[in-house]
C-alpha cells in the first residue's frame, strides 16, 4: 500500500470522520450519551457542592451546639442563619420550636413526641433536597452502557450487511463500521463510569450525614427529656 493510501486510510478512520460519517442510529445514539454525559457531570458538580456545603454545616452547627448556652440562646443563633439553618441546623429549629409550642398546652411526654416528629420532618425534607437528582445519575450510570451496546450491535450488524453486499471482507468495508461500534461502547462507558462513581460516593455521605441527623435526633430529645420536669406546670 502506497504512502497516499495509507493517509487516506488513516484519516477515514480518524475519529471525526467516523462520528461525522457514521449512519444515522449511531449518531444519534452518540448525541444521547453525549446529552446524558453532560447532565450527569451537570449534576456531579452541583452534588459536590450541596455535600460539602451541608458536611459544613453540620460542623458549623454541632460547634456552635454543644459550646454550651442555653437553648433559646442557640436557638436565636441558628434561626435566621443560612449557614447554620440547615442539615441539623433545621432539624433543631423545628425540634425546639414545636416542643415550645406544645410544652404549655399539651402533656410533657406528648410535647416531647410533638417536637420528635416535627424533628423528623425537617429530617426527611433535609434528605430530599440531599437526595434530588441522584435517580437520574443512578439512570444514566445504569442505562449508558446497554446504550452504548445498541450502537455496538448496530455498528457490527453494518459490518456484516457490508460485507454481504461486497462480496468480500476488506479493511475499507469492515473497519468503518466496526469503529462505529467501538465508539459507541466507549461513549456509553465514558458516560456510565463517572456516574456510577459519583453515585456510589453520593450514597455513602447521604448515609453518614443520614446517620449523624439521627444521632442529633436522639441526643437533642434526651435534652428535651431532661427539661421536662423543671418545665411542668
Amino acid at each position: 500500500m502506497d504512502p497516499h493510501t495509507m493517509a487516506n486510510a488513516a484519516q477515514s478512520l480518524s475519529l471525526a470522520h467516523l462520528v461525522a460519517n457514521a449512519s444515522g442510529v449511531v449518531q444519534g445514539i452518540l448525541i444521547i450519551l453525549l446529552i446524558a454525559s453532560v447532565a450527569s457531570w451537570t449534576i456531579i458538580f452541583q452534588k459536590l457542592a450541596i455535600f460539602t456545603g451541608a458536611r459544613k454545616a453540620l460542623e458549623r452547627f454541632e460547634k456552635r451546639f454543644w459550646s454550651g448556652g442555653e437553648m433559646s440562646q442557640i436557638y436565636q443563633h441558628v434561626s435566621g442563619n443560612s449557614q447554620l439553618e440547615t442539615g441539623a441546623g433545621g432539624i433543631f429549629c423545628a425540634g425546639y420550636e414545636e416542643f415550645q409550642r406544645q410544652r404549655n398546652k399539651i402533656r410533657p411526654s406528648d410535647a416531647l413526641d410533638a417536637a420528635r416528629r416535627a424533628m423528623r420532618v425537617a429530617q426527611m425534607r433535609e434528605v430530599g433536597r440531599l437526595e434530588n437528582n441522584l435517580a437520574l445519575l443512578a439512570s444514566v450510570s445504569s442505562v449508558s452502557p446497554f446504550i452504548g451496546l445498541l450502537g455496538t450491535v448496530w455498528g457490527i450488524m453494518t459490518a456484516f450487511m457490508n460485507i454481504g453486499i461486497a462480496q468480500q471482507a476488506t479493511l475499507a468495508t469492515v473497519a468503518p463500521p466496526v469503529a462505529e461500534a467501538l465508539i459507541a461502547t466507549a461513549a456509553g462507558l465514558f458516560a456510565a463510569i463517572p456516574a456510577t462513581l459519583a453515585y456510589n460516593r453520593f450514597i455513602h455521605q447521604l448515609d453518614k450525614l443520614d446517620g449523624q441527623y439521627e444521632v442529633f435526633m436522639d441526643e437533642f430529645t434526651n435534652i428535651l427529656h431532661r427539661q421536662v420536669p423543671e418545665t411542668t406546670p
